[in-house]
């Protein structure tokens, strides 16, 4: 079992590599629409929009790169499934009509490298 220190440190990490993918999606042109959305069903790390496409993108901060292919389980995977559902739902005025949906992984591997996945699962 974890202590408190270790969950805070690997609170903090995971809050700057957030923060991190933030920085790069704004560079890319996207605009972001929510951080941390949370629900009793799941939670989505950052919520974005480009033109016509949202995407609800998963963090992952990593030392190395090796394994990130499973980093994001199938359980995560429909839990923010689920989180995006209800988001898209309650937020639906707010949003472009017709948008393309796409869920995206973030790696952080190490302190600065991002390893961007586009379109890392299909639920639509």
């Amino acid at each position: 079992m974890k202590t408190t220190s270790e969950r805070q440190s690997y609170e903090q990490a995971g809050r700057r590599a957030e923060t991190l993918a933030c920085w790069i999606l704004r560079l890319k042109g996207y605009r972001i629409l929510e951080r941390r959305f949370k629900t009793k069903l799941g939670e989505i790390d950052i919520i974005a929009l480009k033109r016509k496409t949202i995407i609800m993108a998963e963090v992952k901060q990593r030392g190395s790169a090796k394994n990130l292919h499973e980093t994001v389980s199938f359980k995560n995977s429909q839990r923010i499934m689920n989180a995006a559902e209800l988001f898209l739902n309650k937020r639906r005025k707010e949003l472009p009509r017709n948008y393309e949906l796409r869920f995206d992984i973030i790696h952080v591997i190490g302190r600065w490298k991002l390893r961007h996945i586009q379109d890392a699962f299909r639920a639509y």
